[in-house]
């Protein structure tokens, strides 16, 4: 069935330790822990508070991170912008590493301008890739790229360009966007699956509405689609709810957070059965 997981940025204006309590509080298994998690990212990432959340929350490990990508770019057309967020996402995965994350998900970045990428770009991209194949050598973390949503400029969003990348770094998995995907159509979605499948180690759980991802998949049918592909498959890795709690009429309260991921969870449960 998998494991049900949150993202730590529902719960990005909380201390770690709370946010850890939260997710166990939701009756979650699982926490996506991003790196630039505001009280984690701007105290200078103590890696001693997050190994402090970790083994006081054991029903939630492993966990697993997701790679700074806020104002990043790995594929930048500016040197010094493309080497800052490469030395992030090669930091991100040494501290995954460090303590026993199952998997960190990085981006494969964008070209810098809305255009669709050019050969400069891709090499940049295989740069990168390069770097981050290096620092995965003998580590037991698994490294699962993300595909990205279908913008002109994105070096990855096709279940094509995802499947001919993996295909090519045997070493490195898949973490499926489901909102993303659904952006173009649950058939893309399902696509996804069918080509990189066997690499996937991670899903990004959320409905797309009005054009836009990271919404709840409750009474969403296509997200239940894609939900009862991946259980008649025999999908067992991580399921993260990634939602975007901009996306409410008002302010969610750490309960109202709370009782929403135990409603989503429910519909997992249930789509996943």
């Amino acid at each position: 069935m998998g494991r049900f997981a949150v993202s730590s940025m529902l719960f990005h204006e909380y201390p770690c330790e709370y946010i850890f309590d939260y997710a166990e509080e939701a009756g979650l298994d699982g926490i996506e822990f991003w790196v630039e998690t505001p009280h984690f990212w701007l105290r200078g990432r103590p890696e001693g508070d997050l190994a402090a959340c970790i083994e006081s929350h054991p029903a939630l490990s492993p966990i697993t991170l997701h790679a700074p990508s806020l104002d990043l770019n790995p594929t930048s057309i500016n040197p010094r912008v493309a080497e800052v967020s490469v030395d992030y996402t090669i930091e991100a995965i040494e501290l995954a590493e460090r303590v026993g994350a199952g998997v960190i998900t990085i981006h494969p970045g964008k070209r810098t301008a809305r255009r669709v990428p050019s050969a400069y770009d891709y090499e940049r991209f295989e740069g990168y890739i390069g770097k981050v194949r290096e620092t995965t050598e003998g580590k037991r973390v698994k490294v699962a790229i993300e595909n990205l949503e279908p913008r002109v400029n994105a070096l990855l969003y096709t279940p094509e360009g995802a499947a001919e990348v993996l295909e090519r770094e045997p070493w490195l998995y898949f973490t499926l966007d489901m909102g993303h995907a659904l952006m173009v159509s649950v058939d893309e979605t399902i696509r996804f699956i069918d080509l990189c499948g066997d690499r996937l180690v991670n899903v990004h759980v959320s409905a797309t509405r009005d054009g836009k991802p990271h919404y709840p998949i409750s009474n969403d049918g296509n997200a239940q689609v894609v939900l009862r592909e991946l259980a008649d498959r025999g999908y067992n890795g991580y399921l993260t709810l990634e939602l975007q709690d901009l996306h409410f009429e008002h302010e969610l309260t750490s309960e109202e957070k709370i009782t929403l991921l135990m409603r989503e969870q429910a519909v997992l449960r249930d789509s996943m059965a």
